[in-house]
């Protein structure tokens, strides 16, 4: 039999272990290995300094960026381009529209909606995810990544892809995350603010974006929408909660309106990515959502509008169809 010492002995010991166990965790969790020519460099994730919030002007401006499509990078042709600039043009123009867009639109947070990665043409999908990712991680703004139909066709599944991008810079990416947060009034104050308007972002359009081509929209309608063959009550779900007032999506590069179903604004972003198919004569764009809060007298106020515009990768840097999509006045434009 053991001796009380022996026990206590043995009880320490696991204790040890066990804390050992989730330091182990937590060193895999906060540290990234990195490609880096023949080697791997063992790092730690740079996290945003501060939580997502608006600007002290009352603004939160958010970059989506639709089908990205990036390959292999500089041996990664671009699809449906002028011939004249055929041979020098590559995933890095995929990469330089990106950088131009964080550098104009200085957003509050970037939303990848989607195949982020070509996966048939990424010989490796870590490499073709730091290439895709690179200039959000630059910048240092926040950003998040869904994932779409190409982005597994690579040497990673789905599963793996979440965690590596939820362990690069300043992602804000979970997996399998929990429900929103309740916002709390921490002064006690007998002000009660309205519930806040709610976006979502998602890849594949859902079944009933088809109908909008017989509705009006604001943008263009040039490909057939490819959704699931399968109803799931998306519509009808996102309807019930009430407080969705936008949703952002991709899939069909060469669709980028908004038109409104049961209340509420489903938009494309437009294809981003020169990798990815586009329409000839027809620039590479990103969609960009602008959120205002409303002033008090004192104090900011709730949510006031939500507007929307796009901005062309042209000579110029068009940008077109602004609109607002949501204002507290109205519940809805």
């Amino acid at each position: 039999m053991e001796s009380a010492t022996q026990k206590w002995n043995h009880s320490v010991f696991s204790l040890l272990y066990f804390f050992f166990i989730l330091a182990i965790l937590y060193l895999l969790h906060s540290y990234v290995l990195l490609p880096h020519e023949s080697h791997l460099l063992l790092r730690i994730k740079k996290n945003p300094p501060h939580p997502l919030r608006f600007r002290p002007d009352g603004t939160f401006k958010i970059l989506q960026v639709a089908d990205l499509h990036y390959g292999n990078g500089p041996t990664s042709r671009c699809r449906d381009i002028p011939i004249s600039g055929f041979r020098h043009c590559s995933d890095l123009n995929s990469t330089w529209f990106l950088r131009r867009m964080i550098q104009a639109e200085n957003p509050d947070f970037i939303a990848f909606t989607g195949d982020n990665i070509f996966g048939s043409s990424a010989t490796d999908a870590a490499e073709s995810l730091f290439g895709a990712f690179r200039p959000a991680m630059e910048s240092g703004i926040p950003w998040a990544a869904i994932l779409g139909n190409h982005d597994q066709e690579s040497t990673m599944n789905r599963e793996e892809l979440m965690s590596f991008i939820s362990l690069l810079d300043y992602s804000v990416s979970q997996i399998n995350p929990s429900g929103p947060k309740k916002c709390t009034n921490r002064s006690l104050s007998p002000l009660t603010l309205p519930t806040p308007p709610a976006l979502a972002f998602f890849h594949i359009p859902i079944p009933e974006v088809r109908q909008l081509y017989y509705k009006t929209f604001i943008g263009q309608f040039q490909e057939a929408v490819a959704c699931s063959s399968v109803n799931s009550g998306v519509l009808q779900t996102l309807v019930s909660m009430g407080d969705v007032k936008g949703v952002f999506m991709g899939h069909d590069h060469k669709n980028d309106f908004c038109g409104n179903l049961g209340g509420i604004w489903f938009c494309y972003g437009g294809g981003f990515g020169y990798h990815g198919y586009g329409k000839y004569g027809w620039p590479r764009r990103a969609r960009v959502i602008l959120a205002e809060l409303g002033k008090g007298e004192n104090a900011w106020m709730g949510v006031e509008q939500i507007k929307t515009w796009k901005r062309l990768d042209d000579d110029n840097f068009s940008k077109i169809d602004e609109q607002i999509l949501w204002s507290s006045d109205h519940g809805r434009e």
